[in-house]
């Protein structure tokens, strides 16, 4: 791995070019706010953790077994983990992390963050796609997964794997950080306007969705595919409730097969009833081109549209479905979704809405975008599972 350096950064403070701006920072920016001492750490950073417009954090090395989960609100995490512990986990040589079981692990890397500077977290795709719920809890925090301008201290992970027991080693990275300033949301009706020129959302056969037809609310709404292509196709993957350990430190190696359920449509209709509890690999209907200036999110699904979750993992960074081109033809990759019914047994049919797609701006372009070269995993997807098992 290539480590961090600082040949070919701007000679100007990440403050005084923040000045003004809202917006997520780019990867140029995070790479000097890691010079400047912003982003600390006692182990050496590498470049392949700069992702577009985030930073990938990475494991300590150990994992604390706790009761309960917890926020400290007016306490430091290391006080009120002394009342929680049951026991420690070594990472160093890798550790098992138990089926819901709940842990928190301290993240080697540290914030000094500016005073006008925010930091957002969310688990990374494969992360979501195992069904491994994380978040990042912070001294003092009363929310998760948000981190208060002006914060400086440690950031701790906790981890529940839902579905399967896994493996973790210190140095992997199942979550990711954003910095940004002021508000970087873009209202609907910039939103509308913005898609007129360049179609975020592609019809399966490739046209643009006609702007008229997107739903627009707060967001843009996403369907999921329950049709499929050719005869008997499987539209979604159901986590088995029993399976051995999966190694994190192992990709394309385990066989879908040991852990996976495949889905196949009974009947003439294209309706699917999930069970409760249980977790599935869903796709959308529409493929998402997330163009080099803009970043996405998928929210969950709200409880008044039903007692479902759909998306653990739902940040998309600039240049996700992407083709490299300013062309509005041939753009767009279809999105995977994590999904977990609760309390009932909840029914979906091909093209129901499911999810909505938020978007948020970026101070400046990224340097690197989301694809091949940077040795991203889901550029140009189809059902896929996490990166840990066959294709």
């Amino acid at each position: 791995m290539k480590k961090l350096t600082a040949k070919s950064l701007v000679k100007k403070s990440l403050q005084s070019h923040l000045k003004g701006k809202s917006g997520y920072l780019s990867d140029h920016w995070i790479e000097l706010g890691c010079h400047q001492g912003i982003i600390q750490t006692a182990s050496t950073l590498w470049d392949s953790q700069i992702q577009p417009v985030s930073l990938d954090l990475r494991l300590g090395e150990k994992a604390y077994r706790v009761q309960s989960s917890f926020l400290p609100e007016n306490e430091t995490v290391a006080a009120k983990l002394k009342d929680l512990q049951l026991y420690e986990v070594d990472l160093r040589d890798g550790g098992i992390l138990e089926k819901g079981a709940i842990y928190l692990i301290p993240l080697l890397e540290e914030l000094d963050l500016p005073s006008s500077v925010y930091g957002v977290t969310n688990p990374k795709s494969s992360t979501g796609r195992l069904d491994m719920f994380t978040r990042v809890i912070i001294d003092h925090g009363h929310r998760f997964d948000e981190i208060t301008p002006g914060y400086k201290g440690k950031l701790y992970l906790e981890v529940i794997s839902r579905s399967f027991p896994v493996k973790v080693k210190e140095g992997i990275t199942l979550n990711q950080l954003r910095l940004f300033q002021g508000d970087p949301g873009i209202p609907d009706p910039k939103l509308k306007s913005l898609i007129r020129k360049k179609p975020i959302l592609y019809d399966i056969k490739g046209p643009p969705v006609k702007t008229e037809k997107v739903k627009i609310d707060g967001g843009l709404f996403i369907s999921v595919d329950l049709a499929g292509q050719g005869k008997n196709p499987v539209v979604a993957y159901k986590a088995k409730t029993n399976s051995s350990v999966i190694d994190l430190s192992k990709k394309n190696y385990y066989k879908p097969e040991d852990f996976w359920e495949p889905v196949h449509l009974t009947g003439r209709k294209s309706r699917l009833i999930l069970e409760p509890e249980s977790f599935y690999i869903m796709m959308s209907k529409e493929k998402i081109c997330i163009w080099p200036d803009l970043v996405g999110e998928m929210i969950a699904y709200e409880p008044n549209s039903g007692e479902l979750r759909t998306h653990y993992a739902g940040f998309f960074d600039p240049g996700f479905g992407w083709q490299g081109t300013s062309s509005i033809k041939g753009q767009g990759t279809r999105a995977v979704m994590e999904v977990r019914p609760h309390d009932v047994p909840f029914m979906i049919e091909d093209g129901q809405t499911f999810c909505r797609l938020k978007f948020e701006r970026i101070i400046d372009k990224p340097t690197r975008v989301y694809g091949k070269k940077i040795d991203s995993h889901y550029h140009s997807q189809g059902l896929t599972l996490s990166k840990y098992f066959k294709n």
